[in-house]
């Protein structure tokens, strides 16, 4: 008995190690039957370099520093619907690298121009006074810049030859004329009258002022020194002379500027220049007079630009019956432009300015990103104007584009290598020149690693 149980054992045993082995054999080939039935094979098309995308293989293989090719799929390239350049992020990756979006909205841009400008005289109230005649200047009455003077208020008193001249031939006139003005022939009267009335013109012309030449008329005694008036009000500018000086035409004797309107230049830039109008309405500020606000109006814009700092000068205009603006302070000033504009617009940070060209990515879907080329209009706070690219309700990407871009151009980079000859956004499996190479190379890879598999089989 004891024997037969001996004998059995050994054999009990070794039929249930083969049946458990069968039964194992036969489930992990049900379970990876199931599994190739229910999951695709994925064969790379091709690998590529991980430091330098354009250096590709067609087989697996490691660069000169020992990094393993990363293989490339056909999912991993743009389909027939998918722009080139196309995007898809994961969720943990799209949180790790901050990517923010922002809507695009359609809204009416308005802008501020802001600039530093100049104090400068009205050129329209600004006089040179220059005398009409050579002389010697024999009174200086307003001897001080800075000193208020009206109308026809007595400046100085010059010494002229010609001058003198001038009022003998209308002495002489005069004589000439009462001595002729009973004369019974007409042509000797009306000739002495022109004589008079054209030396008296002379003297006219010669700024000799009306009171001295009343007395002229009325004394018949020549003077020797004639006076000259300010012909405007204002403020004595420059004094150009002083007692004793000969003086001739080509010498400025006052600079007198009327401050009650002043002008003020400043310079914008090139970009800020559609804004910008004349008639719009101004705002001025200075620290010589803190806490208060000028208002005045845009008058002219200069139809060229600075050659050194490609900007372009503006001519302001304000009231300063006060006198508190003085020529040559520094100003900053406000031009409240009236220009506005109905467009789509978006955050400035979401353009992408490469080269020749501006784009943004649009969020076609959670955690797909599209890049599209927009053409941009006027900039305003922060907004830009999207002319063309973009619609109403778009949601473009704000923050850590240029990683997502980078990572598109590498995308376009490798669709375009493995078709060269058609457009990326249209490549299909059946087009891409490494893929047949590859299938061979994995069928003769498999057919040489084959017997080794099936003798480790044997083995187990």
């Amino acid at each position: 008995m004891n024997k037969s149980l001996i004998i059995a054992a050994p054999l009990l045993l070794a039929v249930g190690l083969s049946g458990g082995y069968w039964l194992a054999t036969r489930h992990q080939s049900e379970t990876q039957n199931a599994a190739s039935s229910t999951t695709p094979s994925k064969i790379p098309l091709f690998y590529r370099s991980p430091m330098n995308p354009s250096v590709t293989s067609p087989i697996p293989a490691k660069d000169a520093m020992g990094m393993d090719y990363v293989p490339v799929y056909a999912d991993d390239l743009n389909g027939t619907t998918t722009p080139s350049g196309t995007v898809k992020i994961d969720p943990v990756t799209e949180q790790n690298i901050g990517v923010r979006t922002a809507i695009a909205n359609q809204e009416t841009l308005s802008h501020i121009v802001r600039a530093v400008g100049r104090v400068a005289y009205d050129e329209e109230h600004l006089v040179r006074l220059h005398p009409k005649t050579e002389g010697w200047i024999e009174t200086l009455r307003i001897d001080k810049t800075g000193e208020w003077v009206k109308k026809d208020d007595d400046l100085l008193s010059i010494y002229s030859p010609q001058l003198v001249a001038s009022q003998q031939e209308y002495i002489l006139s005069l004589n000439n004329l009462k001595a002729l003005e009973n004369s019974p022939i007409e042509d000797i009267r009306r000739g002495a009258e022109e004589l008079l009335n054209s030396s008296r013109e002379r003297l006219k012309l010669l700024d000799v002022p009306s009171h001295q030449l009343h007395d002229l008329t009325r004394t018949q005694k020549i003077k020797k020194s004639l006076h000259i008036h300010s012909p405007a009000a204002g403020i004595v500018m420059n004094i150009g002379v002083r007692e004793g000086q000969y003086v001739t035409p080509a010498t400025e004797l006052y600079m007198i500027a009327d401050l009650s309107t002043v002008w003020v230049y400043a310079d914008i830039y090139e970009y800020e220049l559609p804004w910008v109008k004349v008639g719009d309405p101004v705002e001025m500020q200075l620290a010589g007079v803190p806490g208060r606000t000028f208002k005045g109006h845009l008058a002219y814009v200069y139809p060229y630009a600075e050659p050194k700092t490609r900007s372009i000068k503006v001519r302001l205009v304000f009231d300063n019956s006060e006198l508190l603006l003085k020529p040559d302070m520094y100003v900053q000033v406000a031009i409240m432009a009236s220009k506005q504009l109905k467009a789509v617009t978006l955050p400035s940070e979401a353009i992408i300015r490469s080269g020749t060209r501006e784009q943004v990515f649009v969020m076609r879907a959670p955690g797909k990103f599209e890049p599209r080329p927009v053409t941009l209009g006027l900039t305003s706070n922060g907004r830009v104007a999207v002319l063309e690219g973009v619609k109403v309700g778009e949601e473009v990407v704000t923050s850590a584009q240029f990683l997502i871009d980078s990572e598109s151009k590498l995308r376009e980079a490798t669709a375009k290598m493995v078709a060269p000859n058609q457009p990326a956004g249209q490549m299909n499996t059946t087009s891409m020149p490494h893929q047949q190479e590859s299938n061979n190379t994995n069928h003769r890879i498999e057919d040489k690693v084959t017997p080794v598999q099936q003798g480790d089989h044997r083995h187990d």
